[in-house]
């Protein structure tokens, strides 16, 4: 059962530059308990997705295009009062970087708690903090340490914090950005597993973002690669993993350095990143694309298959 659809979602940021598009045309489905992964380098556009789910765009930013339908819902035109209902409740997020995600004149405890105590006006204290309690046993907090403040966290215990918060209302979907960055790989494996474990459990829908394709294939049963704001290729992680069919793709892949060598070889030349103040139509990899010049001028249909749950933008190529 679908339990999100993003159809041709475009959002942009007034700078003085000018009008950055920063995702354009993004269009994907998630069902009910399913993961779905998002990965891409710095600046893609991931992040800007995720924050236009939840409806925490700063001033600056606008969705010019689409829509984000959410349990029959178009969180895009309902009131401002139905998405705050929503958020949280319903979509809940990691924040990138929990050192700052955490405000730190308040009590973890007290962060935790707030989220239920909005969402439910007969919940008391005591039982916000009942409720806290059993979270803090849940993602393997002690409980000698629910009235600390978050400087006296260490980072991994702050991320476990945060994933904590995202778990308080039991919500129907929940976003991870970035949520292993800055850890170590030790603790890094042990949040990827705790939010794998919670997921199978809880039966979440899950939206993991990620520069790090390794990671996502770890956690994600679908995976869409973004490049300057656009989704290049989408589908199964066996899919993706085993035929990529975008050359961005192929050149993620091929910087991810196994362990035996297999992959020693050098990584694609791949090029900047266009300017996406005035992008042009079509797949914006198209200028650096080593199929421009060959398969798409033949018509070659091979690169350009699509099939209902993995595509590419080649077929809409300028060439």
């Amino acid at each position: 059962m679908t339990l999100l659809t993003v159809d041709n979602l475009s959002v942009g940021y007034q700078t003085r530059q000018g009008f950055i598009k920063s995702v354009q045309g993004v269009s994907f489905e998630l069902e009910r308990g399913r993961s779905l992964g998002f990965v891409g380098e710095s600046g893609c556009g991931k992040t800007t997705l995720g924050m236009a789910l939840m409806g925490l765009l700063p001033d600056n930013a606008s969705v010019f295009q689409g829509r984000i339908i959410f349990e029959d819902k178009n969180l895009l035109t309902i009131p401002e009062a139905d998405v705050r209902n929503i958020r949280w409740k319903k979509i809940a997020m990691i924040f990138q970087a929990a050192m700052n995600a955490l405000n730190p004149v308040h009590r973890v405890s007290e962060q935790i708690a707030e989220p239920i105590l909005a969402h439910d006006s007969l919940m008391t204290m005591e039982s916000a903090m009942k409720r806290v309690e059993h979270l803090f046993k849940l993602v393997e907090l002690p409980l000698d340490r629910m009235r600390d403040y978050p400087h006296q966290f260490s980072g991994g215990m702050k991320q476990r914090a945060i994933i904590a918060m995202a778990l308080a209302c039991n919500p129907s979907l929940i976003i991870a950005d970035e949520p292993t960055t800055a850890l170590d790989v030790i603790v890094q494996d042990q949040i990827l597993k705790t939010i794998k474990n919670f997921q199978q459990q809880m039966n979440f829908s899950l939206i993991f973002i990620s520069h790090d394709i390794a990671v996502v294939a770890n956690v994600c049963d679908d995976i869409g690669v973004m490049f300057a704001g656009q989704l290049v290729e989408y589908g199964r992680r066996e899919e993706v993993f085993d035929s990529p069919m975008h050359p961005y793709t192929k050149a993620l892949l091929a910087s991810y350095l196994a362990l035996d060598g297999t992959n020693a070889q050098p990584t694609p030349y791949v090029g900047d990143v266009p300017n996406l103040i005035d992008p042009s139509e079509g797949c914006r990899f198209c200028d650096r694309c080593p199929l421009a010049e060959t398969d798409c001028r033949l018509d070659v249909p091979a690169y350009a298959e699509i099939t209902a749950t993995h595509r590419a933008l080649c077929h809409r190529c300028r060439c």
